[in-house]
């Protein structure tokens, strides 16, 4: 790491909490000399998981809460109550400037809202989106909405275009990042009336890189580094993704389990996958950025375990050194001024 980073986590968010987060915490110290973290959560958990891990004391800094955001609170109920909970107090930490970036694995409605009223936007974005990738074609295919906006206008869709083509250029330094939209159909009078709106202001801006429409089918055949979707068809996409590939791991290992000769060549076939399998680890992908916001915010998967979560955090750290935002503002201004 070349410049020094704080970032603050909400410890009692996921499925695991303190005894996923605190150790994957203590690895990610280990390997960013100049990483400062911001643990926030319940005190005896808390203090119980870093005693276990033994966290260097001169670059962590603990903050105790009373109370935490669960799965099925309602993220709307959330602006009223519950303002001692870990969320809330990392985003405020990151609010008020003690932190570059906030990390959380907690209720993504709740994250989003709270990020959204605390913090507030960018000016010329008009709403946040959610942005991961997708570990296909033996690279990441970046996808957003994936769940935030449900409606989309136009003039929205184009902004995650262009909120996605900074942060892909940026972070994994692509200069002119392939943007697509996602369409029943690469022909131009495929889709409804505002895929055809969304897709002629793309064709007009000439800063993107705009390759046109990309089928389902297309965000595994590396056609596009960067695709477009209001949120309910990119949760769809990111929530069938996941269900297959689970499925076709069952399937994989109860055909070695059915077949002896398979089995006895499973040492084999281990070694032959291993480069596929590492390629397509999801772990290795965790860590989903809230473009639009005027701060680093990013979510982490529910479910993610030590090792994904210490690349969740590698991921805001990237994103925090990239002055996410700030990039991003200023490419918007650009456009805006352009239009």
């Amino acid at each position: 790491m070349s410049t020094s980073v704080c970032i603050a986590i909400d410890v009692m968010g996921g499925d695991h909490g303190p005894r996923c987060v605190v150790p994957a915490a203590a690895d990610a110290l280990r390997r960013n000399p100049d990483l400062h973290l911001l643990l926030v959560g319940l005190r005896q958990p808390l203090l119980d998981e870093v005693e276990r891990h033994a966290l260097p004391a001169d670059r962590v800094t603990l903050h105790f809460c009373t109370e935490t955001i669960e799965a099925d609170d309602s993220p709307a109920s959330m602006l009223r109550g519950k303002r001692d909970a870990s969320m809330r107090v990392a985003l405020e930490l990151l609010r008020d400037g003690a932190a570059d970036g906030c990390l959380s694995a907690g209720n993504t409605g709740a994250l989003m809202v709270l990020s959204r009223s605390l913090l507030g936007m960018l000016e010329g974005v008009e709403r946040p989106a959610i942005m991961a990738a997708l570990p296909v074609a033996g690279k990441p295919c970046h996808v957003l909405d994936l769940g935030a906006n449900v409606d989309c206008s136009a003039r929205q869709l184009f902004e995650f275009a262009l909120m996605g083509s900074v942060a892909v250029s940026e972070m994994y330094g692509l200069p002119s990042p392939r943007i697509g939209l996602l369409n029943i159909g690469h022909e131009l009078n495929k889709g409804g009336q505002q895929v055809r709106e969304v897709s002629e202001l793309l064709r007009q801006c000439a800063s993107l890189n705009y390759i046109g429409h990309v089928e389902g089918d297309g965000l595994f055949r590396d056609q596009a580094d960067v695709v477009v979707c209001d949120g309910f068809v990119g949760n769809v996409v990111l929530k069938a993704s996941e269900g297959l590939a689970v499925y076709l791991q069952q399937e994989i290992r109860q055909a070695l389990a059915n077949s002896l000769l398979l089995r006895c060549m499973a040492p084999l076939l281990r070694r032959a996958l291993r480069p596929v399998t590492q390629r397509h680890d999801p772990t290795a992908y965790n860590g989903a950025s809230l473009l639009g916001l005027p701060k680093v915010v990013v979510k982490s998967h529910g479910a993610a375990g030590e090792q994904a979560f210490a690349a969740a955090i590698d991921y805001t750290v990237r994103a925090c050194q990239a002055g996410l935002p700030q990039r991003i503002a200023g490419r918007v201004a650009q456009v805006d001024r352009s239009l």
